[in-house]
């Protein structure tokens, strides 16, 4: 059974507190999970929450601040204790390249599992195949950082109803999805368009024309969200967004469900971050995401 998901690990900036860990985020989808920015403590949040090793297929670091990238040492020396059986990919801004050796040979341990890294340089396409497209574009923040968007590729959904005015089924059903054609009966006579699901990732930045891109028509959108509305001057200055700037960006892209993340240790009423997306326009699904919840994501339209 295909599962889609996102796991919320941790949800502080710069520091933890009482109740919300580093930074930390699965997505599954079908059978692949991507984590995304593994802060510090995310192996011991990873066991909370039910997720293992053997989850990760990618890994996609936004940029290498602390609060979201300390626990990659700790990630890939479990892959490696658990010889997940198989490849692991990992994303990251090219101009942090020193980091991410340091991270990955923090300490001494035995490599069992292939790790590729597949540093990102520009905005573009990281991967291309079947369950979805993986894509980059570059954000606003004091050092270099990259937001990430999946896409899956659009389908054709088989109408029951036009299958039975056309007399197919069993078998036939198929292979009209895979030849496009049975006899004189098209695949569109007996079958709508199903455009595919959209996800981003967007971490640290200021508003900027990645953020826009990345969100246009998404089903699901993680943003930061660190500073409330009256503190937008402090956001700017540390390269950073508010709640209400998260979800104009999300009213004005079309996103289905908002999930509010990263917050400032400043704040201490998480309704409050509500409330403002609320005031900014925004009318859809909205999450204001502590640690350890699963958000599915929306089923298709």
């Amino acid at each position: 059974m295909s599962v889609r998901e996102f796991v919320v690990l941790g949800t502080a900036s710069q520091v933890p507190t009482r109740h919300r860990n580093h930074n930390g985020y699965l997505l599954r989808w079908d059978g692949e999970g991507i984590l995304f920015d593994p802060g510090e403590g995310t192996q011991r949040q990873m066991l909370r929450a039910g997720v293992a090793a053997h989850d990760i297929n990618r890994i996609c670091i936004t940029h290498f601040h602390g609060d979201h990238s300390l626990g990659l040492a700790g990630v890939i020396q479990r892959i490696n204790l658990d010889q997940v059986p198989h490849p692991v990919t990992a994303h990251y801004p090219a101009s942090g390249q020193k980091f991410f050796d340091r991270l990955r040979y923090a300490t001494a341990y035995r490599e069992t599992v292939p790790l590729r890294e597949e540093p990102v340089a520009a905005d573009g396409t990281l991967a291309q195949g079947p369950p979805y497209v993986l894509e980059a574009r570059r954000l606003s923040h004091p050092v270099e950082s990259f937001g990430y968007r999946i896409t899956e590729p659009d389908g054709r959904r088989m109408v029951p109803e036009l299958l039975a005015r056309h007399g197919i089924k069993g078998p036939d059903v198929g292979r009209i999805q895979r030849d496009g054609r049975l006899g004189e009966v098209t695949l569109d006579e007996v079958s709508e368009h199903r455009p595919g699901q959209r996800f981003a990732f967007v971490m640290d930045t200021r508003l900027c024309p990645g953020v826009d891109a990345l969100a246009e028509g998404c089903d699901m959108l993680v943003i930061e969200s660190t500073f409330l509305d009256e503190d937008e001057r402090l956001a700017t200055d540390h390269g950073h967004l508010t709640a209400g700037q998260a979800a104009r960006v999300a009213r004005d892209a079309g996103v289905r469900h908002l999930v509010l993340t990263h917050f400032s240790q400043r704040y201490t009423d998480p309704s409050e971050f509500e409330r403002q997306a609320r005031a900014a326009g925004f009318d859809g699904e909205l999450t204001v995401a502590e640690d350890l919840v699963r958000v599915p994501l929306p089923k298709r339209g």
